[in-house]
């Protein structure tokens, strides 16, 4: 029975999220919405078919590790030190803003200080899994602004480990006095601890192992490889240093993003990632009781003026008085208005130790459900009008189009070729291949270099495609087509050059936007020239003869601009 529980709640919350997601956005809503809408549709408070709650967050579980991983193979080391110096004092001053206006409004409604503190506390911390996709669809991201908000909530996230800790002496304050910072003494060596493990890991373990992995050239085994490491690390961090799995799949991220492996392991082991994120807004919904909004109704609102009022504000006035330009303050002030999966692992650990009731849980569920429904609408609100103050959106705006940027894909006999020519007339090349040895080559020559598959999700932007003029695509792929019509929408300036070998994989790519070189036809095309020069015929006409054997065999071949503008 249990195999049909997980069949079914696995089933019934993607097929209800794939439908009211897409509902969600014909309307004009984030999809966000509707996943959220689905878990309420599939929860135990709505009539109907009543998912396992206990599976949908386990399944959740797998797509919090996988998101928290991705975020930090992206995120190197030396950006999230870069963004320290703002990330921790803003953290610090927006978790304290938040819970003490939060507990004063709470106490001038009856609630006792302590009560009030613990759910200011709960809902002081934003929610990763949100502001990652909130982000990531504005493209946000992987710039400045994204790398700033996500060191903001690894400061968070640490804050949160501290907090589960004091919570049990808040419950009971006299029983122990060395019980305290003995514990705190005990988190805070278990964190050098950590530290210290993820760097020797990044250094030495992990490229060791997967370098081993890589030399057996089965894609399988390298995505296992990757799996392994991310599920692997992030629950031995909760179970021997005692974080969260979410901060330990980031630092499981951080380990492998050292190497230079994490362009592939990015692209090759996280295609599930998506769908089991989708299973986290899911289990929030089923946690939802539509009842709370009469029942707490002054509650829920108090609670929601601080989350969509005072966590902005105060984040964004911090950032601001820390150095962060406006442009860049505002939408990430925006970012913070909401909270997530760390509320509820508080708000599960106050009620068991006795300091949150039935009705403030109720409130944080309710609070949360709605601040994340409407955080993607006032993020956009956010960036649109802190341009309108004058503020130049630096970090959201996509970068500059370089037109002398070229990245090379395939580096075999063309591709060296291409790579010599383009060089010697001046452009800055990034060459995508699949074989390590000819990357560590290409590196060790002092040319840039991407380890990875180019159809696989992510590799191209490793590479710099945001701002590349040109993508040239010198090896036959399969999925071609996907990959230039990806690339152009990811960069609609981009000009896409591809080769295919046989003229009926032409059509797909000129359809995707690129400029076809066809092997069958430049064969064709230099046969005739041959066969008319040997008939004694002046240079132009066999030049012009190849010509009229490309158009009749590419058909009607979309001029450069024409194909930039599909």
């Amino acid at each position: 029975m249990h195999e049909i529980d997980l069949l079914t709640t696995f089933a019934a919350g993607l097929g209800a999220a794939l439908v009211l997601g897409y509902l969600a956005q014909r309307v004009g809503l984030s999809p966000l919405v509707g996943y959220l809408v689905a878990g309420i549709a599939v929860g135990p408070f709505t009539p109907g078919f009543v998912a396992n709650r206990a599976i949908a967050e386990q399944l959740a579980e797998i797509g919090i590790i996988l998101l928290l991983f991705g975020i930090g193979l992206r995120l190197h080391l030396h950006e999230l030190v870069a963004v320290w110096r703002v990330a921790l004092p803003g953290a610090l001053v927006q978790s304290a803003a938040s819970t003490g206006v939060l507990a004063l409004l709470l106490h001038l409604v009856g609630w006792s200080w302590t009560a009030g503190l613990v759910l200011g506390a709960g809902i002081s911390v934003a929610s990763t899994v949100v502001m990652a996709m909130v982000l990531g669809a504005r493209r946000d991201l992987n710039a400045p602004i994204g790398h700033l908000a996500i060191g903001w909530t690894v400061v968070e996230d640490l804050l949160t480990v501290v907090l589960l800790l004091v919570l049990p002496m808040l419950a009971a304050p006299g029983s122990s006095e060395e019980g305290p910072w003995r514990a705190l003494g005990v988190a805070a060596l278990k964190m050098v601890g950590l530290s210290v493990t993820v760097a020797v890991l990044g250094k030495w373990a992990i490229p060791w192992a997967l370098e081993r992995v890589e030399r057996t050239r089965s894609r399988e085994l390298f995505t296992l490889a990757v799996l392994v490491l991310a599920v692997g690390l992030a629950v031995g961090a909760a179970v021997v240093f005692g974080v969260s799995i979410a901060l330990g799949a980031f630092l499981a991220g951080l380990a492998v993003g050292r190497s230079e492996f994490a362009a592939r392991a990015a692209s090759d082991a996280l295609p599930m990632r998506d769908a089991f994120a989708v299973l986290f807004f899911v289990s929030a919904g089923m946690l939802f009781n539509p009842r709370s909004l009469v029942d707490a109704l002054l509650l829920v609102a108090l609670v929601l003026v601080v989350v969509l009022v005072v966590k902005p504000a105060a984040a964004a006035l911090t950032a601001r008085l820390f150095g962060t330009p406006w442009s860049t303050a505002i939408p990430l002030g925006a970012a913070f208005a909401q909270v997530g999966e760390f509320s509820f692992i508080l708000g599960v650990q106050a009620q068991r130790v006795g300091l949150l009731g039935d009705a403030g849980w109720d409130a944080l569920v309710a609070a949360s459900i709605l601040s994340i429904s409407l955080n993607p609408s006032v993020y956009g609100w956010a960036r649109r009008w802190s341009r309108r103050v004058g503020a130049v959106q630096a970090g959201a705006a996509p970068p500059e189009v370089d037109p002398k940027a070229c990245i090379l894909v395939g580096y075999g006999p063309v591709g060296q070729q291409l790579r010599r020519l383009l060089a010697e007339r001046g452009a800055t090349i990034t060459v995508v291949e699949l074989n390590l040895e000819t990357v560590r080559r290409l590196k060790a020559d002092g040319v840039a270099a991407v380890y990875g598959d180019a159809v696989r999700a992510g590799v191209l932007d490793e590479a710099g495609l945001a701002s590349a003029g040109t993508l040239i695509l010198s090896a036959e792929m399969e999925g071609a087509a996907e990959v230039v019509r990806q690339a152009r929408q990811a960069n609609p300036h981009l000009r896409v050059l591809a080769r295919c070998g046989r003229l009926r994989e032409a059509g797909p790519l000129r359809r995707a936007g690129a400029i076809v070189i066809a092997g069958e036809a430049e064969v064709a095309a230099a046969l005739a020239r041959a066969a008319v020069a040997e008939e004694g015929a002046a240079p132009g006409a066999f030049m012009e003869q190849g010509e009229i054997i490309r158009r009749e065999l590419y058909g009607s071949v979309p001029a450069e601009g024409e194909a930039k503008e599909r």
